[in-house]
Parts: structure tokens; sequence; C-alpha cells
């Protein structure tokens, strides 16, 4: 038995049927109580197998996977495993997370989520020690979150885009990337610890991430 091959997308148990039928209907509240109950009955790969498949019909289904995937740590387990510095594996699981978004429409469900999720950070653990054993000066701006950083700031495109986020993620994305603040600050501001605001920063520059290269994709076949 195969036990890397993933989970048929929303499978036919009852907590796969009500979250993916919550997703279409844009009921995010009633869908994020339906991956809470889901989590705990069958598992991460199973949820974000429900999940995967919807990013393609509308923001909330990515909102949901980068949450649930975020939340999970795994991405930061994986990194964690590959790097000894905190702030290395912090810098790969941000970096992880906005290729994952930006590559979701390419997951074929034939691979465990997780697996495939694996994956990726491999390549962003192998692009930051490659980065250490160079010289070159521009190899910090190479990262995915330094570019997503950087077109947040300069692009009218992303700022539309970035209207549309939700709140818990937008303000926090706007106060560090558009006015630069830093995080202890924003945090400050707005009474969250600053653990959390990095990773409200790091899932909101994911979901950017995710709508640019769905709405790059969409341009791209009219």
């Amino acid at each position: 038995m195969d036990t890397e091959r993933g989970p048929s997308p929303g499978g036919t148990t009852r907590h796969g049927q009500e979250l993916a039928r919550h997703v279409r209907e844009g009921r995010l509240d009633a869908a994020r109580h339906a991956v809470d109950g889901m989590l705990e009955t069958e598992g991460l790969d199973e949820v974000l197998a429900v999940l995967a498949p919807l990013t393609s019909t509308g923001h909330d289904a990515l909102t949901l996977f980068l949450e649930t995937l975020d939340g999970s740590g795994v991405v930061r387990r994986f990194a964690g495993a590959a790097l000894l510095d905190p702030v290395a594996v912090e810098d790969v699981a941000q970096d992880s997370l906005i290729s994952i978004a930006q590559s979701i429409s390419g997951y074929d469900g034939r691979a465990k989520v997780t697996t495939w999720v694996h994956s990726i950070v491999r390549r962003r653990v192998a692009d930051h020690l490659r980065r250490q054993r160079e010289t070159v000066e521009l190899q910090e701006s190479d990262r995915p979150s330094a570019r997503m950083s950087s077109l947040i700031a300069d692009r009218v495109t992303v700022h539309q885009l970035l209207e549309q986020l939700p709140e818990l993620y937008r303000i926090p994305v706007v106060l560090r990337d558009l006015e630069q603040l830093p995080y202890r600050e924003i945090a400050e501001r707005l009474d969250r610890s600053e653990g959390t605001v990095k990773s409200q920063i790091s899932r909101g520059r994911a979901m950017l991430a995710g709508r640019l290269e769905a709405g790059g994709t969409a341009a791209a076949e009219r």
C-alpha cells in the first residue's frame, strides 16, 4: 500500500463534504469550524486535500489552506529539521509558504499534501544554503519574501489585491511592507504578540502571492 499517496480530495466523509460546501458558498467562519472538526477526526493531510483543489475557485479556500498549513507548524518543522538557526528557519518557512501559495495549482493529488509541501521546503532550504555560500551582493533580494515585500511596496496591482485581504492579515502587511515599521512596533500598535504579527504577515504575503499567481494565470489563459 502506498502510504505517500494523497487522500481523495474531499473524500466521502461528512466533514470533508461540509468543508467543501462551506467554501463554495463563501461561508468562511463555517468553513473554519469544519476544518477544526476535520483536524480532530481525520488529520491535516485530509483537510489540505479538500482545500487544495478548491483554491482555484476563490480566495477563501487559499486563505483557509494557508491558515491551516501554517497553523499546523509543519512547514517550520520541515525547515527546522534541516537548519539550526531559528532565524533561518523562520526565513525559510516564510519563503516556503509564498512558494506553496504560488504553486498550489500544480498540486495533482498523487502524493500527500505534506509530502508535496516537504519537497518545496527542501528547495527553499537549498536556496538558503546556496545564498549563505555566495558572496553576490543581491543574494537577499532573491528570496521570495523579499521579492514579495518589494512588490507590495511598488505595484498598483498588488495594492488593489491587498485591499481584498482579510483585515486580520491586511493591516500587519500594510504596516510592515508599506509603512516599513519594525515587527515590535506593529505588535504594540495592534496589541498582538510579535510572533503572531510575524505569522500574520507571512500568511498575508503568501495570500497575495497566490492571488497574483492566479491573476497572472487567468490573464495568460484569456
